[in-house]
């Protein structure tokens, strides 16, 4: 099959792009919006941008043209804590992206406890293995429609020392979660190693 993407709609451009770009990491987010109200959402336009300083990229499409909460609050507030989705947690994740009103509060929702962080206001969530504290160090408007696009800076990580080995995260204990197409989903619990040629 050969596609020029410029002849789908944009809902058929869509499925064909999840469908490709597979897995993709899920950025479970955190924000407050300016009245204080918690909000928890998950996106899998997400990834790392680079390390110095480190730096994280969270794509967040909008809803009938209007910025989903999670954008309105980092453009309001600048402050956000991404956490990556182990699977235990997948079904709370998941149930986080329902459709609410901007006063409802996710992680009650979800039956999540809230840890306050160290160097944002966004809450954390308690059960999660890895959150990333972080600021926004730019906001673009990409495509047609357009999406938010964050750079967000991480100032502050959160590692649960069970899923550490020899002092990283490693991908098997944290069986972290990624988004394929429609309702799939995978996890790292069983990573493969292909070394790199000299």
């Amino acid at each position: 099959m050969d596609l020029d993407p410029t002849t789908l709609s944009p809902r058929d451009a869509y499925q064909m792009l999840i469908a490709c770009v597979v897995p993709r990491p899920i950025a479970w987010t955190s924000t407050l919006s300016v009245d204080g109200v918690p909000n928890l959402a998950p996106f899998s336009f997400f990834g790392g941008v680079c390390t110095d300083p480190m730096t994280v990229m969270v794509s967040v499409g909008r809803r009938r043209g209007e910025p989903k909460d999670t954008a309105a609050n980092l453009l309001a507030t600048g402050e956000a804590v991404v956490h990556i989705t182990h699977r235990p947690l997948a079904e709370a994740m998941v149930h986080t992206s329902v459709e609410a009103p901007p006063d409802l509060d996710e992680f009650a929702l979800a039956g999540l406890t809230k840890a306050p962080s160290v160097r944002v206001k966004p809450f954390r969530v308690a059960e999660a293995k890895i959150a990333l504290e972080a600021v926004v160090d730019q906001h673009l408007e990409v495509g047609n429609t357009p999406v938010d696009v964050f750079l967000l800076r991480v100032l502050h990580l959160h590692v649960a020392d069970d899923v550490l080995v020899d002092g990283r995260p490693d991908p098997a204990r944290l069986a972290a979660v990624g988004r394929l197409g429609g309702a799939g989903y995978c996890d790292t619990e069983a990573p493969f190693a292909v070394e790199r040629p000299t």
